[in-house]
């Protein structure tokens, strides 16, 4: 199947999937088709086991967004499609290059697809096939219509036996969606990867290819590698001792100090967004000093001892973090944001190990980008397939903490939990509630292509 009939054929099936819908099990359908497609054009590229693994989580993400059709199983969706696109295609870039080719060919798609002989087969017809079409269709088909439009005036009955009814079709909405169709098919199908992609790949490998060069090469100008790596002794050596005394401070405010139930929110909201933001530096500070020679140094043995122990505090300070965030969840039940928290602080572990191994392997800054890239793809894999709402309502109730109405409501999947404790218990979730169960309705109310099944296993009333 040649290129330009891939993109009209994906671009007719987006029209009857989306036309007069709105997103719903549309888009799950439409993200099988593409995985599909990819998977049959282009087997003879799958040639190792993440091709196999990108096209379990590309089906099982169009499951997951038929079911919930949220935010997070939408990018799940959408990221699965496209990292295997893009990694059966181009699978010596990578991954990381994704993101900014997306948003390039977003915008250069508009211009791309007036040079028709990126996408479109030559003008001059070469077989019978094209030959008939034009003489025995194409061609009567213009004389027909010339003819019409002249009879048409000569005789109203004659008129009215193809003018007198009416077509049911929104044809603004029609028109739009055929345009919005092409643009994704063409954009998904004829993407654009620039020359500039392939010279900058090499400099996102995980190892050094140039050694002889890295050895000898300083930061600054006017720094010789002696002073910069006496430098970088000096600097991490400071640096600990200051985290060794943060890391004392803040467990002694966290464990022995009394605070205030009223404070306690406030006071782990700042505690974590320090370690937050600790954690960015201290990574930046590892990517900073063994970007290059210090990798391969002989005499930045120290240097590499002290990077190692700033890597080990860092992860103390997390763990001393998940105490004080399980803390907070034992006083007030779980949310959202609190399991966030606990995601974010379990990657920025696996950051910390993956720069520990960094350093100790003697890997380049980009391996470090080119692991993490896969373990947030993954976290939003996660997000995408389990029912944090529902959990988080569970649990709650279990433990008999954060169990507002009104917060209870304002959770997403979690209506048969949620219906049960409010009628039990005789509570009003009030607005949310109601704007909740209106949700509900519409869904369930739906065409079935603008449905989430999830909604289909729920009663219709309260």
């Amino acid at each position: 199947m040649k290129k330009h009939q891939i993109i009209l054929a994906c671009t007719a099936v987006f029209i009857l999937l989306f036309y007069n819908e709105s997103v719903g099990i549309n888009i799950s359908i439409f993200g099988v088709i593409l995985t599909l497609l990819i998977s049959y054009f282009f087997q003879e590229k799958f040639v190792n086991r993440s091709h196999l693994v990108l096209v379990m989580t590309s089906i099982l993400s169009c499951f997951a967004f038929a079911w919930y059709g949220d935010a997070a199983s939408f990018f799940a969706l959408a990221l699965s499609i496209l990292f295997l696109q893009f990694k059966t295609q181009d699978g010596e870039l990578k991954i990381v290059q994704i993101f900014p080719l997306i948003f390039l060919n977003g915008i250069t798609t508009i211009g791309r697809i007036f040079i028709f002989s990126q996408w479109l087969p030559e003008r001059k017809i070469h077989n019978d096939f094209a030959k008939k079409l034009v003489a025995f269709v194409i061609i009567p088909v213009i004389f027909l219509g010339l003819f019409f439009i002249v009879y048409s005036f000569g005789s109203n009955h004659f008129s009215s036996l193809f003018t007198d009814y009416t077509l049911d079709i929104n044809l603004p909405q029609l028109i739009a969606m055929c345009i919005l169709g092409f643009y994704i098919s063409f954009s998904f199908w004829n993407y654009w990867v620039p020359d500039v992609s392939y010279q900058f790949n090499p400099k996102l490998n995980n190892e050094f290819t140039n050694i002889s060069e890295v050895k000898n090469q300083s930061t600054f100008s006017f720094l010789d590698l002696d002073f910069e790596r006496k430098s970088g002794v000096i600097t991490l050596f400071m640096l600990n001792i200051m985290l060794l005394i943060f890391i004392g401070t803040y467990n002694y405010e966290q464990f022995f100090e009394v605070v205030e139930k009223t404070n306690l929110s406030a006071d782990t909201h700042e505690r974590v967004n320090a370690v937050i933001f600790s954690i960015l530096m201290a990574v930046g500070v590892i990517l900073f000093y063994f970007k290059g020679g210090f990798n391969f140094d002989e005499k930045a043995t120290t240097l590499k001892k002290l990077a190692k122990v700033w890597i080990i505090l860092n992860v103390v300070l997390i763990v001393s973090a998940i105490v004080k965030n399980s803390e907070y969840v034992s006083f007030y039940g779980l949310t959202y944001k609190r399991l966030g928290v606990y995601a974010f602080l379990i990657l920025a572990i696996i950051g910390l190990v993956y720069s520990f191994l960094k350093i100790t392997k003697q890997k380049t800054n980009a391996y470090l980008f080119n692991q993490m890239i896969w373990y947030f793809y993954g976290t939003i894999l996660i997000c995408s397939y389990v029912n944090w709402g529902n959990l988080v309502t569970n649990y709650n109730i279990s433990v008999n903490k954060g169990v507002e109405p009104v917060f209870l409501s304002g959770l997403n999947f979690n209506d048969d939990a949620r219906r049960e404790y409010l009628s039990k218990n005789n509570l009003d979730g009030k607005y949310p509630e109601a704007v909740r169960e209106e949700l509900i309705s519409n869904y369930q109310n739906a065409g079935f292509l603008s449905k989430a099944l999830y909604y289909e296993f729920l009663d219709n009333k309260k």
